[in-house]
């Protein structure tokens, strides 16, 4: 009895250790991957009051000078046709002048003379204002 029992634990210690090998060489398990994420944790930057203030006038310049950049391309635009219309009104006016002219010889008006050709809006100049001169000044 002693060498059957013997001969039962020798064949379980043998099948345990072909079990473990076997296990331990099974298909999958010779390469072993470990996917591991990263994550980085930062603390924000830390912004004074100063740059908050600094930013925040870009970004209300930035939208003014768009603003601006926009306005003066209308101003451009609405100037153009201005010029076109003023053109036109121009050409008109040379015509009118010349057939009053034709007119006017026809019926055999005197031309006035010319008017002052200054602009009635210009600054006048500033008079020259001189210094007092004193009695008692020294020759």
């Amino acid at each position: 009895m002693k060498s059957t029992r013997r001969y039962t634990l020798i064949a379980i210690a043998v099948l345990l250790v072909t079990v473990v090998l076997w296990l331990s060489s099974a298909p999958g398990q010779t390469h072993k991957r470990y996917e591991i994420e990263t994550q980085v944790y930062a603390t924000p930057e830390y912004r004074t009051d100063a740059t908050r203030a600094i930013d925040a006038y870009e970004r209300v310049m930035e939208r003014y000078m768009d603003s601006s950049e926009r306005s003066f391309v209308a101003l451009a635009g609405d100037l153009k046709a201005i010029s076109v219309q003023l053109s036109a009104l121009d050409a008109k006016l040379t015509r009118l002048d010349t057939r009053l002219e034709r007119i006017e010889r026809h019926l055999g008006v005197v031309p006035q003379p010319a008017v002052s050709t200054s602009d009635p809006n210009a600054p006048k100049p500033a008079p020259v204002v001189t210094a007092p001169t004193s009695p008692y000044r020294a020759r």
